[in-house]
């Protein structure tokens, strides 16, 4: 693909903004229903392409957990659907007044909500990403460039079809919604250069990825970086209730970036609850690497190795460390953890205060598991990710955090003195 196009891709973009900014509540939520109803329609065009990706995927020795992440079927499809019937549902943020005051010289100030203009999502693997980042993007008045990765080139490419074809039925600018047709990274680092043009990165992916924007981006990057997430289980905690909740956060989808990647058991309890947990781990298909007293529980545990304490897996893979006590812990999250999720399990509640107080990243739990950092899960509604950068929006990014505000002001004549 030649760069001029990359370019001009961003340059409609920015043309578009005006439009996007100023479309009714109404005619937002008409094309977002439309849109829902037209992916059912065209599931069999869907899979098709998604068959093309997991083909090339596998050949490509893909894991199973990235081909989980990678695969499309009817559910997934309807999944997407919903998502953005529950966009339509949400309230729109654009145009609401966040506070207002009069000044002594009569002055009506307010600070009102706004677009942020133009999102370049650039992300991996997971091709409902195209439709969620749509469809929050639209709702928000925003205009979105979508860059996936080449795993999912195909299902990107159709999606994004779609939806530009919602668009147009309803007599909206197509440009609103625009995905790149390449993966090349070349391209990428133009498209990183259009500061001019491009309002804000929002990257979500593996390590290369955001060394990649590290280096090339002259916009401004709000990350949804990797998430090595930890669950301690503390001296006192109830181990029945550990185990579910540990089983749950690695094991129920551990191709996710709230999955449980390190987990953390205080020693005091290590003698009983060692074997239990590495049991249930074995039964779950999990292979466990540990520390040096890990490793003496049980003869399956591999050695850890320093890199594991810093490893996302993205896989029915976990990283085992036995700890003295809650200082240690922390320790080991303020060293290796991500900023994404961290949770404590505990009957104490000095420990868990102080975990919450003493602990940073976008969410900090006590007795719940990680997978729980979800827009959704948390009530907010959907989201286009969770983010690990503390300026702007932490955690889960929702219709609220791709706006910024504005100040209105209202006058009378008024001079300054």
């Amino acid at each position: 693909m030649a760069f001029e196009e990359i370019i001009a891709i961003a340059e409609r973009a920015r043309h578009a903004t005006r439009e996007a900014s100023i479309l009714s509540v109404s005619k937002k939520n008409r094309v977002l229903g439309l849109a829902a109803d037209i992916l059912i329609e065209a599931a069999d065009r869907i899979l098709e392409e998604n068959a093309k990706d997991l083909k090339a995927a596998e050949t490509k020795g893909l894991s199973k957990a990235m081909l989980d992440r990678l695969k499309l079927d009817e559910k997934r499809i309807a999944s997407m659907a919903t998502g953005l019937r529950e966009i339509v549902e949400l309230p729109d943020p654009v145009g609401t007044v966040v506070r207002g005051w009069i000044r002594p010289n009569g002055l009506n100030i307010e600070k009102v909500r706004i677009p942020l203009g133009v999102i370049a999502m650039i992300y991996e693997s997971r091709p409902n990403v195209t439709v969620d980042a749509a469809g929050l993007c639209l709702k928000s008045g925003n205009v979105v460039i979508l860059r996936g990765g080449s795993e999912a080139i195909h299902s990107n490419r159709i999606l994004g079809t779609i939806l530009r074809e919602v668009l147009e039925a309803e007599q909206v600018n197509p440009d609103l919604i625009q995905v790149v047709p390449t993966p090349d990274r070349d391209a990428l680092k133009v498209l990183l250069a259009q500061d001019k043009l491009i309002d804000l990165v929002i990257p979500r992916g593996g390590e290369s990825l955001m060394q990649m924007l590290r280096e090339h981006s002259k916009i401004p990057v709000i990350k949804h970086d990797k998430g090595v997430c930890h669950i301690f289980v503390d001296h006192n905690a109830d181990q029945e209730q550990a185990v579910r909740i540990v089983l749950n956060a690695k094991a129920a989808r551990p191709g996710v970036c709230n999955a449980l990647e390190t987990l953390l058991v205080d020693e005091t309890i290590s003698g009983e609850f060692m074997p239990r947990i590495l049991s249930e781990l074995k039964q779950a298909g999990v292979e466990v690497h540990g520390c040096e007293r890990t490793v003496k529980f049980s003869p399956e545990v591999k050695p850890a190795t320093a890199a594991d304490w810093d490893q996302e897996y993205l896989d029915l893979v976990l990283a085992v460390k036995v700890v003295a006590g809650i200082d240690e812990a922390l320790d080991h999250i303020a060293k290796h953890g991500s900023l994404h999720t961290e949770s404590i399990l505990t009957n104490d509640e000095r420990n868990a205060e102080r975990f919450l107080r003493e602990v940073t990243a976008s969410a900090v739990m006590v007795n719940a598991s990680t997978r729980f950092n979800d827009g959704g899960e948390l009530g907010l509604g959907a989201e286009i990710g969770i983010s690990t950068t503390k300026m702007h929006a932490f955690g889960p990014m929702g219709l609220e955090e791709l706006t910024t505000q504005k100040y209105v002001i209202r006058g009378e004549g008024q001079i300054r003195q």
